[in-house]
């Protein structure tokens, strides 16, 4: 089991286009993502949202502009090539994923060096003047454990950067008050996010279908990002 507990680092709303994914954030929260950029290796690019504690919301999708179709091209980050994702993402912009941050001393590259079962391969990545490692499976799938995953399990991420994303973020006024996933094998999810040192950051439940729900204070009132399936 891991002794040193992580700590949150952002959620990510999966989105067709950016406009999309930026949409249903503003009229969920209030507020409209903004800033973010493009990343080259993944070909993907976001917006995002700063959130009380050193927390943000990413807004995920898809870049029109990035070249695809290249024999080297990997796998995009957070299953956004997976079938089911991207008929999810059809219905509509949701609440698909969040990252876990690992702080030195604890180095993330050293630890999944010594546990390469529980955690996945690190990818370095960059945006703009950030850069951060980034555990992402070879073929761009959710980080799972004995099958479970989903989503609700974090990657995990260490920045290479002093400066984090949400230093540069404007202030919303918005906090997460909670974070829950459900899940069918939620006791598998519960034993892998023990080992994490994950637990405290999100409540995990016994469901038919995985899903992921956060909860905010706002300066309008409580909202909601997602909901149980059902």
């Amino acid at each position: 089991m891991n002794a040193s507990p992580l700590s949150l680092d952002h959620l990510v709303v999966a989105a067709r286009t950016l406009e999309e994914g930026v949409q249903y954030v503003s009229d969920a929260l209030g507020v409209a993502p903004a800033g973010g950029g493009a990343h080259p290796l993944m070909r993907t690019h976001n917006r995002l949202l700063g959130l009380w504690g050193g927390v943000y919301l990413e807004v995920i999708a898809v870049d029109p502009a990035a070249k695809s179709g290249t024999a080297n091209a990997r796998a995009r980050l957070f299953a956004l090539d997976d079938a089911a994702v991207q008929a999810r993402m059809e219905q509509g912009p949701y609440l698909s994923h969040w990252v876990a941050r690992v702080d030195p001393p604890k180095n993330l590259a050293r630890w999944r060096e010594q546990y390469p079962q529980r955690i996945p391969a690190l990818v370095p990545m960059t945006r703009g003047d950030f850069s951060w490692q980034l555990t992402v499976p070879e073929d761009g799938a959710f980080p799972s454990w004995q099958g479970a995953g989903d989503g609700i399990l974090p990657s995990l991420i260490q920045w290479d950067t002093a400066h984090h994303p949400s230093q540069v973020l404007a202030d919303t006024g918005i906090a997460l008050t909670s974070l829950t996933g459900f899940h069918p094998q939620a006791e598998t999810v519960r034993e892998q996010l023990q080992w994490l040192g994950a637990s405290a950051l999100i409540a995990v439940e016994e469901a038919l279908s995985p899903a992921l729900v956060a909860q905010f204070e706002t300066p309008s009132g409580p909202r909601t990002l997602g909901a149980p399936a059902r």
